[in-house]
């Protein structure tokens, strides 16, 4: 469960955002997460409810999750197509010459403070 770890990661540069920023309280963290990250969200939010209480700065802070669309690119034929549905092989050329664009990212998209 890498859930804990991104959590506590997440929390410490949080405090240390608001600490720079001489920030007191955190409102609401808006968190992206990609289609395909492997992170299980109801586990995240778990983990979030659970250490947001041991941490000051964010015992209130509520967590927003927002997808993104896992997109992988096609060197055969240079097109894109959405991961999830059609895997490795692109659907157009049936090529396995592919790579994911984006949706394996964790980014933290915005911070809502008092």
């Amino acid at each position: 469960m890498h859930e804990m770890g991104i959590i506590l990661h997440l929390a410490k540069s949080l405090e240390e955002t608001a600490k720079e920023q001489e920030i007191d309280k955190i409102l609401r963290v808006t968190l992206q997460v990609g289609e395909v990250s492997g992170i299980m969200t109801d586990y995240f939010t778990d983990c979030w409810n659970y250490f947001r209480k041991r941490h000051p700065i964010l015992e209130t802070a509520e967590l927003e999750l927002e997808t993104i669309p896992a997109v992988t690119f096609c060197s055969g034929c240079e097109r894109t197509y959405p991961t999830v549905r059609y895997g490795r092989e692109c659907p157009y050329c049936h090529s396995g010459e592919t790579w994911l664009l984006r949706g394996n990212e964790c980014i933290i998209k915005e911070i809502e403070v008092e």
